[in-house]
């Protein structure tokens, strides 16, 4: 039994399609095609019912593809387990952050890339929540407060922000000191999320309400400095323009907590070991860089 066919059924099972699978694979759709047709042959069973709409996993299929998973990662183990110290090869697939990652994140990709020149690199860059199990991920890099879930993470640096808006803003409108004042404010957000600020010790939730949202932080950015409205934003992306003076800091007495940028990867007993190089490298490129190190408070 091939193991490209077992990795290509696995990769056509959880994407949901031949044609996904493929652009996952970087290979043709024929390619892919002939692998399943390969390995159902040699099975003796029907492992997916293709459509027009996709590849749905038959009762058999199903059962096999959790069995399959275990083998290619396995395989992939011992892999790696038997390359020369430092060699990496295979394929990585990472979700990163459109807000900042293909200006600071992309050089870190580039420079493992460039060191080992038999990886593979992809990279996906959005704001989006990406699901990585379903959409095929090695492992992504989010930056901000974590929400509950099965996946692992491990943090590669402390992520500093703060509140700001425009002095035109601050003019028109005045400038909150306390959670509930910021409640009549306008809000620049990405949706519907909470807030957190401090009061001492103490971590407050507010919910604040606006006008203007957009799923990216530099558009959030590009809206406080226009003057829509208050932004709670990292100090790498506002930091220069606080030092300009196009935006002011507010609500300096209750900052946010500290939030973080984190390498996430599905759960699992070890990762891989080019995930653990990648992360190893955001770590010390994110100790050097100013922004993320917290030097830049202003």
């Amino acid at each position: 039994m091939d193991i490209e066919e077992l990795q290509t059924f696995v990769e056509v099972a959880d994407a949901g399609g031949i044609s996904p699978a493929a652009q996952r694979l970087g290979v043709a759709k024929s390619i892919v095609s002939r692998r399943l047709l390969r390995l159902e042959a040699e099975l003796g069973v029907q492992l997916l019912s293709r459509s027009t709409r996709g590849a749905a996993l038959t009762e058999a299929g199903a059962t096999f593809r959790d069995y399959a998973a275990r083998v290619c990662a396995e395989i992939d183990a011992a892999k790696e387990m038997i390359l020369p110290a430092g060699d990496l090869r295979g394929r990585l697939r990472i979700a990163a952050p459109l807000s900042f990652g293909p200006t600071h994140f992309a050089p870190v990709l580039a420079e493992m890339a460039r060191r080992h020149p038999q990886l593979h690199i992809q990279t996906c860059y959005s704001d989006r929540f990406v699901d990585l199990i379903a959409e095929g991920y090695d492992c992504a890099i989010r930056v901000g407060y974590l929400p509950d879930s099965s996946m692992i993470a491990r943090r590669i640096s402390p992520i500093y922000g703060k509140l700001v808006a425009s002095p035109d803003y601050v003019k028109a409108h005045g400038s909150p000191e306390t959670p509930e004042e910021l409640l009549v404010h306008e809000a620049l957000m990405q949706g519907t999320e909470a807030w957190q600020l401090t009061d001492g010790d103490k971590i407050i939730t507010v919910r604040p309400q606006g006008r203007f949202k957009a799923d990216n932080g530099t558009a959030l950015v590009s809206a406080a400095v226009a003057g829509l409205g208050i932004a709670y934003l990292p100090d790498w992306l506002t930091h220069e323009y606080v030092a300009s003076g196009a935006l002011v800091p507010i609500m300096t007495r209750h900052p946010p907590p500290p939030a973080g940028a984190y390498v996430i990867r599905p759960p699992g007993h070890h990762p891989a070991r080019k995930i653990r190089v990648l992360t190893e490298l955001l770590i010390e490129y994110c100790e050097s860089f100013v922004p993320f190190a917290g030097a830049v408070t202003a």
